[in-house]
């Protein structure tokens, strides 16, 4: 509880004092150094994490055709990169991303890279919030502008490689980032709010019922819309999700948990109940359960 404390006054300071401080560095609760807030290479390539930037960096070589192909058109773009310092994609792909957007001769002037914390009370956020608002929800994820309007993203890893995926940006567009009932979602929030959401359930159902594979990505969009204050919304985040998984215990716990915050208490215990009988041992609902 104390490094839970003094992590959060650390989060509070930087909020107050440092905004902008470049490549602030914190410790975490097993003393490893993570980057917090506003980043650059420089950050990167220091000595606490060079280890691991350098070899990727060094190791990947973009495609020269691509690459040829992105340096007339790249620098028309602005980019804002959101990564993780203890992720292990973000240790993999923004090496790389850093070698393409050099072999492309992008102006690093149009780069803006922000690092995130994994700490509890503030887990993918950044001191000054720059994250706010724009759907972060896995890292890495690089989000490409043109005239301070977003054009597309890649969101944790490319769907081809990073040069490619980008070629595909500035020149068809026709391209769809990886986990698109998140983007969908989060699209309709900003465009619509919460009632349009509720009113986007029916089709949102219907046309990923068959293609989203896994919970998971609900899950953490209901987990971080709900750490920042948004309850109502991570709650109909959480009911879309048991929707499209409706025997899936951990989406179930998620939902009734949302509910139980809310206090619709009624709710909270019938969704326990059914997750429970998908997962007997799970301790915590029983618990819950016990209390309520």
């Amino acid at each position: 509880m104390k490094y839970f404390i003094i992590i959060s006054l650390l989060f509070l300071s930087h909020f107050n004092l440092n905004a902008q401080e470049l490549n602030t560095t914190l410790l975490n609760s097993k003393n490893q150094p993570y980057l917090v807030g506003k980043i650059n290479k420089a950050g990167l390539t220091s000595s606490n994490f060079n280890s691991w930037f350098s070899k990727n960096y060094s190791e990947y070589s973009p495609n020269t055709s691509i690459i040829n192909k992105l340096k007339p058109l790249l620098n028309d773009y602005n980019i804002v990169l959101f990564m993780g310092t203890w992720c292990g994609d973000s240790k993999l792909e923004v090496p790389r991303f850093y070698k393409v957007l050099e072999s492309a001769n992008f102006s690093m002037e149009q780069l803006t890279a922000i690092a995130l914390s994994r700490e509890k009370g503030a887990y993918k956020k950044s001191p000054s919030q720059e994250e706010k608002g724009l759907n972060i929800h896995r890292v890495p994820t690089f989000i490409i502008y043109k005239n301070g309007i977003e054009v597309n993203r890649i969101v944790e890893h490319p769907k081809t490689t990073l040069e490619g995926d980008l070629l595909e940006i500035v020149t068809t567009n026709n391209y769809e980032a990886n986990y698109p009932i998140v983007t969908k979602v989060g699209a309709i929030l900003k465009s619509d709010g919460l009632s349009g959401l509720k009113k986007a359930r029916k089709q949102l159902i219907k046309t990923y019922k068959n293609s989203e594979t896994t919970w998971s990505h609900l899950n953490t969009l209901s987990y971080l819309m709900f750490q920042d204050n948004l309850k109502e919304e991570a709650l109909e985040v959480a009911l879309l999700n048991v929707k499209l998984f409706p025997e899936n215990a951990k989406a179930l716990q998620n939902l009734a948990t949302k509910y139980l915050a809310l206090d619709k208490t009624r709710k909270a215990k019938r969704h326990f109940k059914k997750s429970l009988k998908l997962n007997p041992e799970n301790e915590a609902i029983i618990k819950i359960l016990e209390t309520l």
